[in-house]
């Protein structure tokens, strides 16, 4: 399978149930602040998370190493945000560079906007969409079975990509339950819609977009 392929497989496959727990220091975190040495980058996250999973499994026909990581908040073991990262790496330096494909909303009527920031000599594809979580999914097992409630809610989630020089695929989603803001919002998924989108709901997206984006911003990217 080419190389290009990879990242198409990272945006539909969430591989914390089925790796193998990843250990090292190619990723961290440091309060807010979140550290990666392999590719080296750094971002502040808008609140504090505990990572709550790590796997990571190789795909040799693909010449590839895919590695997941799962960051949460919670209250009461009841899961308010969450992160997932996936970073795929290219175990062959003879196969062809990475890229990767534009993100995809899953509801073109609930996504309240998407693009491309240019940073560090970098390009980063971003959306800002609705969502809604889905406890039930194989993917959220290995959360569930440590103790954790991931509710069925309506969630404003913020996804963005980037590829480091064609030898890692990064890509980072950010969501969180529209019902940690603090203010009484519908669950109805014709209140989230882009056009229709006003009151309670339209003041919490505006409140997630902002701290969605100042995440991208704050993205300190190391090139060689």
């Amino acid at each position: 399978m080419p190389m290009k392929r990879i990242l198409i497989i990272l945006m539909v496959l969430l591989l914390f149930a089925c790796g193998r727990t990843t250990k090292g220091k190619d990723l961290e975190i440091d309060g807010k602040q979140l550290i990666s040495r392999k590719p080296p980058f750094h971002l502040i996250f808008p609140s504090e998370f505990q990572l709550a999973h790590s796997s990571s499994i190789e795909y040799p026909k693909e010449s590839s190493l895919t590695r997941s990581y799962f960051f949460i908040r919670e209250k009461e073991k009841q899961i308010e945000e969450m992160v997932i990262i996936q970073i795929a790496d290219k175990t062959n330096p003879q196969v062809e560079p990475m890229t990767a494909q534009p993100l995809k909303p899953e509801a073109e009527k609930r996504m309240y906007g998407n693009g491309k920031i240019k940073k560090g000599g970098l390009e980063i594809d971003y959306l800002v969409q609705s969502i809604v979580w889905n406890p039930n999914a194989p993917s959220l097992q290995a959360i569930i079975k440590k103790g954790m409630v991931i509710p069925s809610n309506r969630a404003l989630q913020g996804q963005f990509l980037f590829v480091y020089q064609g030898e890692h695929g990064i890509l980072i989603r950010y969501s969180r339950d529209v019902n940690s803001f603090g203010t009484k919002v519908s669950g109805e998924g014709d209140k989230w819609n882009k056009d229709m989108i006003s009151g309670n709901e339209k003041k919490c997206y505006e409140m997630f977009e902002k701290s969605f984006m100042e995440m991208i911003n704050s993205i300190q990217i190391k090139n060689p």
